[in-house]
């Protein structure tokens, strides 16, 4: 079984850091709204039943001043009797009690109602995002090698977590405030004309001015939300980088060079979130302004109305109470668009990675199942770009052999490897193993044919055990303790306080370098496949551990084909055929001995290892 993970190609590929800049032209606002409601539409009943639940919630709420003002009218007329003489005057308490268990009925019930549909609707949202968060898990798999050559981690973690999180907390509470929001406003404006058409008239003249007040607040927000976005994604990719190389930062002395760059990137997040915060805090201020001159002027011009005997108090109280009331849906409303416009922006950036372009879609028409191990490379032509990194390369692997890849950084060496297991595609040609086209094979068939052993180890949070079995789940504790035996590790395994069953943590660091690439080696070992890949898979180890390392490797390769990558000269002098590359070009092939005897290039690099060139 391969190991997925693939250290940085040599020889041209790709750079880092292609991350999405200010200046690129966002996508358009509808149609990413559009795309977020099609993952609600799955959830359409329990929506409608989100929907009527806030719409009962909120009319048994609307009812409520209403019948909170007819019992202060009817305890200030009783009242306003008897201080004033008025034969038979009295306060009826037994209507004003009525009057309060209904008031007190409507909020309970219109409490349940709102249980209700958060209850749902938190069902739906958190499905909806479970469901965002298996299409981009699913396309992170189906991403070629070159997307992620190409983009820094933290930026990808970045979109996975902090935006899909923005989108499941605005689902969760925005939708029931929108519909709550208006309903309320929709309640409300019926009860305000119910009391008095001409009040409220008069406080619907202030809705044109707030919708004028906050528009140009609303446009403007947006753009900086997306930077707010943009800017936490760097942030975190600095960071991840930053932190997973720190050794390497200390040795060099960049830390300084970091915190700067970290402090300018922070900077940024800074100004786009105060920017951002800002203009969007304006908005509720405004609103609360332009709300309480307008509560004001309701409140003088009710007054009058009320001592003309033109409106009860209790329906000016029920009045006031609705006008005040209205504002908030109005302002809840503005707040809504204003999260909504951060949420447009994460979801942006989501779709942006699910619309990033897949690996060739696979078109299945053999199946390689128990492979010998015979690769041909015919006519293959690859770049990484417009220019041709390798080309016209052809070779004839027999099933067995184990073939050597030298030559100096950059020459492509890697390069054979991504497209031995199509991480990326060719340009042209082909490579058949065991007669086959690679490109008529399904990609898992294809790369569990393959053991890799790769020079930067890659081990997950959890057991030995489990590390070294992750290479054959069907693997016995007999097989898992064999393999660690073969590459001579079941020795510092044991003498580990837990065994088999000590936990490496995140970054494996509480074991040595060595130790992990045991692991690893044993790992690769275990699955027990037809063809091997190694490159430099004994660099981290000492020298005496190398040559037991290299003796096991002997005995894994008989009969296996195998394909080395090489820097130490020394490891590869057996192997069946040798491959010089330099350029992306096999400039010479051959065994050890053919090679030094042609005395170009492979020589001059054996020498310059060695100092026992022959003299002239």
């Amino acid at each position: 079984m391969s190991e997925r993970k693939q250290h940085p190609h040599s020889g041209g590929g790709p750079g880092h850091g292609n991350m999405m800049m200010a200046g690129q032209k966002p996508k358009n606002f509808k149609k990413t709204f559009r795309r977020l409601l099609g993952y609600l539409k799955p959830h359409r009943g329990k929506l409608l039943a989100v929907f009527f639940a806030a719409v009962l919630s909120t009319v048994f709420m609307v009812l409520g001043p209403k019948i909170m003002g007819n019992a202060i009218t009817e305890l200030f007329e009783g009242a306003y009797g008897k201080f004033n003489g008025i034969p038979d005057a009295s306060i009826d308490f037994g209507v004003i009690a009525k009057l309060l268990l209904l008031l007190g009925g409507l909020y309970v019930v219109s409490s349940i109602f709102s249980y209700i549909q958060q209850y749902i609707m938190a069902g739906v949202s958190q499905r909806t995002v479970f469901d965002l968060r298996e299409d981009v898990n699913h396309k992170l798999e189906k991403l070629p090698l070159k997307y992620y050559d190409g983009h820094p981690v933290g930026d990808t973690l970045s979109r996975m977590t902090n935006d899909i999180d923005t989108i499941g907390s605005t689902l969760q509470q925005t939708i029931t405030q929108f519909i709550t929001a208006v309903v309320t406003i929709i309640g409300i404006l019926v009860m305000m004309l119910w009391i008095s058409p001409m009040l409220t008239i008069i406080a619907l003249v202030t809705l044109p001015l707030s919708l004028f007040v906050i528009r140009p607040f609303l446009k403007r927000s947006q753009q900086h939300f997306k930077d707010q976005q943009r800017t936490l994604g760097n942030l975190n990719g600095h960071i991840e980088e930053m932190y997973t190389g720190h050794q390497v930062v200390k040795v060099f002395g960049h830390e300084k060079k970091a915190i700067a760059e970290f402090e300018e990137v922070n900077e940024q997040l800074y100004d786009a979130g105060r920017r951002a915060q800002f203009i969007s805090g304006i908005i509720m201020p405004m609103m609360t302004l332009i709300g309480n001159l307008s509560y004001v002027l309701i409140c003088v011009i009710g007054g009058i109305l009320v001592t003309q005997r033109a409106i009860s108090i209790g329906d000016i109280q029920a009045f006031i109470t609705y006008m005040k009331q209205f504002t908030q849906p109005i302002t809840q409303t503005a707040n809504i668009a204003n999260v909504i416009q951060s949420t447009i922006a994460a979801a942006e950036r989501v779709f942006e990675l699910l619309d990033e372009e897949e690996e060739v879609e696979e078109v299945t028409t053999v199946s390689l199942k128990h492979a010998k191990g015979e690769v041909d490379f015919e006519h293959v032509d690859f770049g990484y770009g417009d220019d041709l990194l390798i080309t016209d390369m052809n070779l004839h692997v027999e099933p067995g052999q184990t073939v050597a890849i030298v030559g100096p950084t950059g020459a492509g060496k890697t390069t054979i490897i991504n497209l031995l297991m199509r991480f990326y595609e060719l340009n042209g040609g082909t490579i058949k193993i065991d007669g086959l086209d690679t490109r008529e094979m399904s990609r898992e068939d294809l790369r569990t044919t393959f053991g890799m052993v790769l020079q930067d180890t890659w081990l997950f949070n959890g057991t030995i055990r489990d590390n070294i079995a992750f290479g054959n789940k069907e693997a016995t504790e007999e097989q898992i303790i064999e393999a660690a035996q073969v590459t001579r590790a079941d020795q510092f395994i044991r003498t580990l306080p837990e065994g088999y069953d000590t936990v490496l943590n995140e970054d494996a660091s509480n074991v040595s370098a060595g130790q992990k690439q045991l692991i690893t080696i044993a790992r690769a070992i275990l699955a027990n496949p037809s063809i091997m890949i190694l490159d430099e898979a004994t660099s981290s180890v000492d020298t005496r551990t190398e040559l037991l390392i290299q003796q096991a490797m002997n005995r894994l390769m008989e009969g296996r084909t195998s394909f080395v990558i090489a820097h130490r000269l020394s490891t590869i002098q057996g192997a069946d055929l040798i491959l010089v590359m330099d350029r992306g070009e096999v400039i010479e092939q051959g065994t050890h001995a053919e090679l030094l005897a042609q005395e170009g290039f492979y020589a001059d690099l054996y020498y310059s290892q060695f100092s026992d060139k022959p003299a002239v």
